[in-house]
């Protein structure tokens, strides 16, 4: 079983932490470790109606950003990657120039320092200068940018298609089997 770090910010986007979280769980493929900014809790009643025992339901552990001491913050405990889903533009930028304000921060520059797999979810637009920056340099310095860009080729007619596609293509770069993508074969 993989253990899976699974950091969750304030961005916009609590549907596709949900669906990432439930597929972990349901995959029983992942041990999911997970830390929940202060304002994720705010916007994941906004956008979805739920609360953080919904999200907490799916974890293994739960932290919060402000745990320094958590196991995810030591680059001798030991995980198999970490996903920031959604990924907020302040804390890309922290971790694009390793900043460790909070735990998310901490672990993330963890993880790239120890050659780990990174994959940031970051969701705004349109984007500005600093924020294509910050990703380079998220990018350069070992970290995946996935932003959450639907495929329409597998023609989604719901917003649960769309999110199923892209935790897809997040759970492909973990290389955590799943069945939510339609793989594409050739016309």
């Amino acid at each position: 079983m993989k253990k899976i770090v699974v950091a969750v910010t304030g961005a916009s986007g609590m549907p596709l932490a949900v669906t990432l979280l439930k597929e972990l769980a349901a995959s029983y493929q992942a041990e999911v470790h997970l830390i929940v900014s202060d304002a994720a809790k705010t916007v994941l009643g906004l956008e979805s109606g739920l609360d953080l025992d919904h999200l907490t339901s799916y974890a293994h552990s739960v932290y919060t950003q402000h745990e320094f001491g958590a196991a995810p913050a030591s680059g001798s405990w030991l995980h198999d990657g970490m996903i920031i889903c959604p990924c907020s533009m302040a804390s890309l930028g922290a971790i694009a120039n390793g900043m460790g304000s909070n735990l998310i921060h901490r672990a993330a520059d963890v993880t790239l320092k120890e050659r780990r797999t990174l994959i940031l979810v970051p969701r705004e637009t349109p984007l500005n200068r600093i924020h294509l920056q910050n990703m380079l340099a998220a990018d350069e310095a070992g970290a995946l940018i996935m932003p959450p860009t639907p495929g329409f080729y597998s023609k989604p007619e719901t917003i649960e298609d769309i999110c199923n596609h892209l935790v897809g293509r997040m759970l492909d770069h973990l290389a955590i089997e799943h069945s939510l993508v339609k793989r594409w074969d050739g016309m």
